[in-house]
C-alpha cells in the first residue's frame, strides 16, 4: 500500500505558512489540511549548534501549538536555516538586509538545513535534512533586481531556489534539491512511513 494510501486513516495537519511547503506536500501527493494558525516566538539557545537551529525551532513549533490532537491526528511543523560559515540566517528584515543576505552568499557554498517534527497525540519525532549550496559570483545588479522584483523577505537567506536567482546564480547542490525549497519531501516520506507504523 502507498503511503497516501496509509494516510487515509490519519488526519495530517499541515502547521506553516509556507506557500512551497503546500506546494510540495500536494506534488507529493501527500492527502494534508491546513492547521489552524497560531503564534510561535521563534528563538533559541544562543549557543546551539546551527545545524541544530532548525530541528530545534521545528520542535518549539510544534510544542506551541495550542489546540488538542484527536487520536489519528498527525501534526507537521517545519524550519528552515540557512547556515553560512556560523552564521545562522533566517528571513531577512528588510530588502537591504536581503542585499547583504546575498552579498554574504554570492560565490561561496552554505548549508540550508530543514527540520521537521511529527506528533501525535501520543508520539513525538524530529528529524532534519542538510543540502548544500553554491552560489555563483553575483553582480550587485542581479541582486537588486531579484530582490526588487521578487522581494524575498519571507524566505531564510534571503532567496528562493525555485525563483530566477535558482536559475541563474546556483552552481551546484549536493542533497535534495526540494530540501532547499523547504520541505525534504523523500525523507519526509521515508519518517512518515515509520511514524505511522509505530
Amino acid at each position: 500500500m502507498l503511503l497516501h494510501e496509509k494516510l487515509a486513516a490519519f488526519r495530517l495537519l499541515l502547521a506553516s505558512n509556507s506557500p512551497r511547503r503546500r506546494e510540495l506536500m500536494t506534488a507529493a501527493g501527500l492527502p494534508y489540511v491546513m492547521a489552524e494558525p497560531f503564534g510561535c516566538e521563534e528563538r533559541y539557545p544562543a549557543d546551539l549548534a546551527s545545524d541544530a537551529v532548525a530541528a530545534y525551532l521545528s520542535r518549539l513549533k510544534s510544542e506551541s501549538y495550542p489546540y488538542p490532537l484527536a487520536a489519528g491526528d498527525i501534526l507537521l511543523t517545519a524550519d528552515t536555516t540557512v547556515v553560512a560559515g556560523d552564521a545562522v540566517l533566517g528571513k531577512p528584515s528588510d530588502e537591504e538586509h536581503a542585499r547583504r543576505m546575498l552579498a554574504g552568499l554570492s560565490g561561496r557554498e552554505h548549508l540550508v538545513v530543514t527540520g521537521v517534527t511529527l506528533r501525535s497525540s501520543t508520539a513525538r519525532h524530529t528529524f532534519s535534512a542538510a543540502s548544500r549550496v553554491r552560489f555563483a559570483r553575483l553582480s550587485a545588479e542581479q541582486i537588486d533586481y531579484y530582490v526588487d522584483r521578487y522581494r524575498p523577505l519571507d524566505k531564510a537567506g534571503a532567496y528562493g531556489i525555485q525563483e530566477w536567482i535558482g536559475y541563474v546564480g546556483i552552481e551546484r547542490i549536493e542533497g535534495s534539491f526540494y530540501n532547499v525549497m523547504g520541505l525534504p519531501v523523500q525523507a519526509l516520506c521515508r519518517e512518515l512511513e515509520k511514524f505511522i507504523s509505530e
